[in-house]
């Protein structure tokens, strides 16, 4: 992983900050099926510990016993990423649809802050995870880039004139909540959204539409030991299964909707992509670019280029540092 070189373009002020000797930055990436830990050393994100998501007080104690160790060894400043809706604020997690119900209204940074001391902050996901691939990834170079995750939820963050744009309540760029058609599989509490059409979760649910409609029963691979998944999908449709490359055809013409939407609200010279794309990219892109060409206008299209992310499974750690450099751009602690 690579810094950016920093002639290609203005860094983003959280390029300045380091932790200094004997304090420590550490990242928590609160996801709907996993959670994890990190810590930065000045130039690598180092992931420490990963659990699956349940309870809070479960998950929590979990990730308090991994990060145990090293906050006793020094002072830590927390950079905690989490998808929306959350209070930034005040740092707390206020009622996200893909976390279970007991993560609702958890002061989450006032806990750490409480067992561990320092400083923490909380961030909505998108948010984090676009300036983590704007620093670490495949935005490096960009003034105007959108990020969109698609995991289990689906939401975009935006760098826009080489600054995180958050809005009001931090919830700038929710493009998963925007309904492309009356009716349609249900994400972000909202039939026939983008998140219910694109996102790791929807486009399972959108594949059990389909089965709804078959004469028979599905196909053997669309129930396979342990649940079926978009990787699952995407393997049949690969292997030649009319059905699955159908289900994947439909859910890459609604995310080619949905970015041609974010390329006429914003005109980004770039759009990074992470969650499902880029392991299908080669599955996706034809029926993208169709709908681009349908419902995109032709100049802010042709200046945009969609691009897989680059941190893959760590992106999540990497952003909830990003979180926290972001947040102390200019501390006096640090060198």
């Amino acid at each position: 992983m690579t810094s950016p070189d920093p002639d290609s373009r203005k860094p983003p002020a959280a390029d300045s900050a380091a932790p200094a000797p004997g304090r420590r930055i550490i990242g928590i990436d609160l996801g709907g099926t996993k959670c994890a830990a990190s810590v930065w050393d000045g130039s690598v994100v180092r992931e420490i510990l990963r659990v699956p998501t349940r309870g809070f007080a479960e998950t929590f104690e979990q990730l308090v016993s991994g990060i145990q160790p090293l906050a006793r060894a020094a002072s830590c400043d927390f950079g905690v990423s989490c998808g929306g809706p959350l209070d930034a604020s005040v740092g707390v997690i206020l009622n996200p649809p893909n976390l279970p119900s007991d993560w609702h209204n958890v002061p989450v940074c006032r806990q750490l802050t409480e067992r561990f001391g320092g400083r923490a902050c909380l961030m909505n996901d998108a948010n984090a995870c676009a300036l983590a691939e704007w620093k670490f990834g495949a935005g490096r170079g960009c003034r105007h880039m959108i990020f969109l995750t698609s995991g289990t939820g689906m939401g975009a963050g935006l760098i826009l004139n080489g600054q995180l744009y958050e809005g009001a309540t931090g919830d700038a760029g929710e493009i998963g909540h925007v309904r492309l058609a009356p009716d349609g599989p249900t994400g972000y509490g909202k039939a026939g959204s983008v998140e219910g059409f694109y996102s790791g979760g929807g486009i399972v649910r959108l594949a059990r539409r389909h089965f709804a409609n078959l004469p028979g029963s599905p196909p053997a691979w669309a129930s396979p030991a342990g649940g079926l998944t978009t990787r699952r999908i995407a393997e049949a449709a690969r292997a030649g299964d009319g059905l699955a490359a159908e289900i994947i055809h439909e859910a890459g013409t609604r995310l080619g909707e949905a970015l041609a939407i974010l390329m006429d609200l914003f005109n980004p010279e770039r759009i990074v992509i992470g969650g499902f794309y880029p392991l299908c990219r080669d599955l996706l892109d034809c029926p993208l670019q169709e709908a681009l060409a349908r419902e995109a206008l032709p100049l802010p299209r042709a200046a945009c280029a969609i691009v897989p992310a680059e941190l893959g499974e760590t992106i999540g750690s990497h952003g909830a540092i990003a979180a926290a450099l972001h947040h102390w751009p200019s501390d006096p602690t640090r060198s």
